[in-house]
Formats: structure tokens, C-alpha cells, sequence
């Protein structure tokens, strides 16, 4: 069973972007490698040649991983989602119930996540403890540092 991947339309820009970088660029800086040193004659002892020939294998997945993405990916429009329990692309304001310490996360799918950016993914333990829930819930979320309980102070989009 395929796994649907909900992306806003910035983080499909960005996946179709990497993708045609890989393969109208990078591929193609590859193959011209692989030429060359097959040109300096003994494949067997030749270092260029192994380590072009593992990269061009490394881009083909990454390549393959990110068309499955694709395949699989769906636009939601943020302004149709509800606002009364966290969801994905929901941003939450939270509060640390131990410390006291307020954060905002926007929960998203795992390939646009980037924590400098406040974006989480939804598959993380956090992003996971938090769907579903609605203001003034406590989550409270196993992390490897210990039970973290949330305080929900605000849903918006």
C-alpha cells in the first residue's frame, strides 16, 4: 500500500525542482565522468571510475525515491482544513508544561520538515502526539529524552 504524502505547493515546487537538477544536470556531470575514465583504459584499478559509477548509482535512487514521492503526493489547500484540532499543516502554539517555555511548530510532511524553520514533521514523535488534538488539550509525547506534556494554546493555518 502506497503512503499518500500531503505537501504544501512550495515543498512540491522544491521536489520537482531537485528532481529535474538531478536528472538534467547532475546525471548527465556523472556520465561525462564515467566517459573520461573509461578513457585512462584499466576499469579495474581505476578509483575515478568506481566512485563515478557509485555516484551515478546513488543519484538513480535519489531520483527514483523522489518520482515515488511525486507519484504519491497531494496539494492540500490549507484554507479548506479545520482550524479546531491540530492536523497536518496546522501551525500550533504550544506550551511546555514543566518549563513554561512557548513554541510554534507548523507540522508538515517528513520531506518538507526542517526544524530551523519550525516545520516538524507529522511522523515525528511530537508531530504524532499532536494530531488530533484541540486547544487547551495537554499532549502529553514520549520523546527519547523522557514524557513531554504540551500545553495546546493555539491552531491556526
Amino acid at each position: 500500500m502506497t503512503k499518500i504524502i500531503y505537501l504544501t505547493p512550495e515543498g512540491l515546487q522544491k521536489i520537482k525542482d531537485e528532481l529535474t537538477f538531478l536528472k538534467f544536470t547532475e546525471m548527465p556531470e556523472i556520465t561525462r565522468r564515467i566517459a573520461e575514465a573509461r578513457d585512462k583504459g584499466d576499469l579495474s584499478e581505476n578509483a575515478e571510475y568506481h566512485a563515478a559509477k557509485e555516484e551515478q548509482v546513488r543519484v538513480n535512487n535519489k531520483i527514483q525515491e523522489l518520482q515515488i514521492t511525486l507519484t504519491n503526493a497531494r496539494i492540500l489547500d490549507e484554507k479548506d482544513l479545520d482550524t479546531s484540532k491540530v492536523l497536518v499543516f496546522s501551525k500550533v502554539k504550544l506550551k511546555n508544561i514543566d518549563n513554561g517555555m512557548e513554541f510554534t511548530y507548523t507540522l508538515v510532511a517528513a520531506e518538507e520538515a526542517n526544524l530551523s524553520q519550525g516545520k516538524i514533521s507529522v511522523d515525528s514523535p511530537i508531530g504524532k502526539g499532536l494530531l488530533g488534538k484541540e486547544v487547551g488539550d495537554i499532549a502529553e509525547i514520549q520523546v527519547p529524552a523522557g514524557l513531554i506534556k504540551f500545553e495546546i494554546l493555539e491552531i491556526t493555518r
